[in-house]
């Protein structure tokens, strides 16, 4: 984890939430850090999630931070849409853009709606050409599981570039939080943590719980260092 951290960030994912009670399954993570809305078009990944409105919805529930991951295509067609209905960080994929400089003009686009910007990285994507780029991002995401569905093991192997980003991020005294998503769990989080990550999500791992209050409070616990 680096310096400039609070401490581990939590970040409840509502994918794994009842969509039908939707107000009351963000109430009841309201201990957690942020809030993490996954947005997926049916093309980048096949699976098909929430959009705008669903993000303008929890912005009203919440005064959390609201981290929206975009696994969509053409993100830059889609940010200004996602600042307006609340997102306090909007997070596109390498993937989904065209070169890394597109990424760092999308990220400065990002950044002048007043929003903070994220990279996010697929388990087959290297991290090593994105480093010179750091200092254009507020935050990096690794995905520790294949984008699209919820539910999935946790890949250990993805660890490997968080202890990268750590190290680059460190030796150049950069303000970039490192966070992961993908099968983190009480059996996890504590390796991620070890590795270097800064902020967490989790679905499974707290919206399957009797307690989700209890959970975000373990899962703090389990990944302070």
């Amino acid at each position: 984890m680096s310096a400039h951290s609070p401490g581990p960030i939590i970040s409840p994912s509502i994918l794994a939430a009842d969509f039908t009670r939707l107000g009351e399954e963000v109430e009841a993570v309201a201990n957690a850090d942020w809030i993490h809305v996954d947005i997926m078009d049916g093309h980048f990944v096949p699976n098909l999630s929430f959009g705008p409105d669903i993000t303008a919805t929890v912005d009203g529930i919440t005064s959390q931070t609201l981290d929206v991951h975009l696994m969509i295509e053409d993100p830059e067609k889609w940010v200004e849409t996602y600042a307006k209905a609340g997102a306090d960080c909007i997070i596109f994929h390498v993937e989904a853009v065209a070169d890394k400089d597109a990424a760092i003009a999308l990220a400065r686009k990002i950044r002048d709606l007043g929003v903070r910007a994220g990279f996010s990285i697929k388990p087959g994507t290297p991290i090593e050409p994105w480093l010179d780029a750091l200092e254009h991002f507020d935050e990096v995401l690794v995905m520790s599981v294949e984008p699209g569905f919820g539910g999935q093991s946790f890949m250990p192997d993805q660890l490997d570039k968080v202890r990268t980003l750590r190290a680059a991020i460190d030796e150049r005294g950069l303000n970039v939080l490192i966070e992961i998503d993908g099968g983190i769990s009480a059996e996890t989080i504590r390796s991620a943590a070890e590795a270097g990550c800064d902020a967490f999500v989790a679905g499974s791992a707290i919206y399957k719980q009797a307690d989700k209050a209890a959970a975000v409070e373990e899962l703090r616990r389990l990944a302070t260092l």
